[in-house]
């Protein structure tokens, strides 16, 4: 059983399933994550074995995929200072599941790297169920050597789904707004990089300011707010060529945009005489398309997954409040009811729920709510926390955090932050400085 997979333009890893001569377990070692908080799974992720310039590169992808799996806060990688066992390039047999039980881990996963005659990297792993002493995958890759990394997230999008039963998110990227400078004059820069904060660069180069970055369903293009030429204009970025242009010949201000679930459309808003209403804009037909008219301010639309819904925010009621319309336009009612103000509404890929930021008595909370406006929940509250949005797999927030300055104007600073549903693990995401607007893409394969 075998099957292709495009890891980089141009270059494909071979993926197969290893059978071994006994059959692949049928046994549950399974993490139920809809349960609310859980204990984390004790896994041992020794070195990928190999000899040579592959020793480094199996002990880099390990180190990965134990990253990967411990931020998820549903794994407990083990010091490999513990393990008894070690596993070599050689060694084909099964492991020797007592060692590994004395150590208390649940699960095992082993792998060994090498070295191709076209010089290619050569990328096994098998993960094992300790405990029923069973292989449960087992997949091999091909790739260049300066994709290692990739694979190492690809490893672990294998291991989340075949121990939870849902599909990772460590094989993603994230484009964000970088910040740099005084308060007063701050360049923000578009920046793109792996979802752990790896490979980090720059894809616009300060001289125009941009916000709210938002990725198209391929990944491959993002569309944007930028101030080019003092007039906010939305824009679409080609990420491998660099390409950009202006979506519309608009008159006045647009901004607030985002991809339709197909890829065809841009939803964004259009402001003219202090109002501001929500259009789509057909990519293909280069044709627009007014799904409000109001004299209100109505922002941040967002597509449900399956494209026929539009969630957006608006004051037409007062105050700040979300509301879901068709994606044609009409019908629009209202779904949040809270006391505060709700904005920067967010649908879930699974589309059983909508994130959202409220302010609400000087703080600002990011939160989650059914698209009927039910079962409203708070995950994270700050002096600023804004812009949520979501891992493909619909089960963690990103966001941006910030706290107050001192009295001479220090600190303050943005940051990236995740946190999952459950609402107790949050972690901070790494960048090389201030950081706002995130936008997570879907899975790259």
């Amino acid at each position: 059983m075998t099957k292709s997979r495009l890891v980089l333009p141009g270059v494909f890893a071979l993926l197969a399933v290893l059978l071994w001569p006994w059959a692949v377990a049928r046994a549950e070692l399974r993490i139920d994550i809809t349960s609310g908080q859980v204990q984390p799974m004790p896994i041992a992720i020794p070195a990928f074995a190999g000899g040579g310039e592959e020793s480094q590169a199996g002990s880099d992808i390990a180190g990965v995929v134990s990253a990967d799996l411990e931020r998820s806060g549903l794994f407990r990688p083990l010091d490999p200072r513990s393990f008894i066992q070690n596993v070599s390039a050689t060694d084909s047999s099964a492991p020797r599941f007592g060692d590994w039980r004395q150590i208390n881990a649940q699960a095992l996963v082993t792998g060994t790297v090498q070295t191709q005659a076209d010089g290619r990297l050569g990328v096994q792993f098998r993960l094992w169920d300790v405990l029923a002493e069973q292989q449960l995958a087992g997949f091999g890759y091909t790739t260049t050597r300066q994709n290692w990394r990739r694979i190492a997230h690809i490893i672990a999008d294998e291991i989340y789904k075949r121990i939870t039963g849902e599909e990772g998110y460590f094989d993603t990227r994230i484009v964000y707004v970088a910040e740099s400078g005084p308060a007063q004059s701050r360049t923000k820069r578009l920046a793109i990089m792996d979802q752990d904060g790896a490979n980090n660069h720059y894809l616009t180069d300060g001289r125009a300011l941009v916000l709210t970055p938002r990725f198209s369903p391929t990944a491959q293009e993002i569309t944007y707010l930028s101030f080019a030429g003092k007039q906010p204009r939305v824009y679409l970025l080609n990420i491998d060529t660099g390409q950009q242009e202006a979506i519309g010949d608009f008159p006045g201000m647009t901004f607030a945009p985002r991809f339709s679930p197909d890829g065809n459309r841009v939803v964004l808003s259009r402001a003219i005489n202090g109002a501001s209403n929500i259009y789509s804009y057909d990519l293909r037909t280069h044709s627009a398309n007014r799904l409000t008219d109001d004299t209100a301010i109505d922002t941040s639309p967002c597509y449900s997954p399956d494209g026929g819904q539009i969630v957006f925010n608006s004051d037409r009621g007062g105050s700040q409040q979300l509301y879901v319309m068709s994606a044609g336009g009409g019908g629009a009612h209202r779904i949040s009811f809270g006391s505060g103000k709700y904005g920067t509404p967010v649908w879930s890929p699974r589309g059983d729920l909508i994130a959202f930021t409220k302010i609400s008595g000087g703080s600002f909370s990011i939160g989650v709510m059914r698209p009927d406006g039910s079962g409203e929940r708070l995950l994270t509250q700050g002096f600023l926390v804004e812009g949520p949005t979501w891992a493909p797999n619909g089960r963690v927030l990103m966001y941006f955090s910030q706290g107050p300055s001192d009295s001479r104007g220090y600190g303050g600073s943005p940051h990236l932050q995740t946190i999952d549903l459950t609402g107790y693990n949050q972690r901070d995401v790494p960048t090389p400085g201030a950081a706002s607007d995130p936008a997570w893409s879907p899975l790259l394969r």
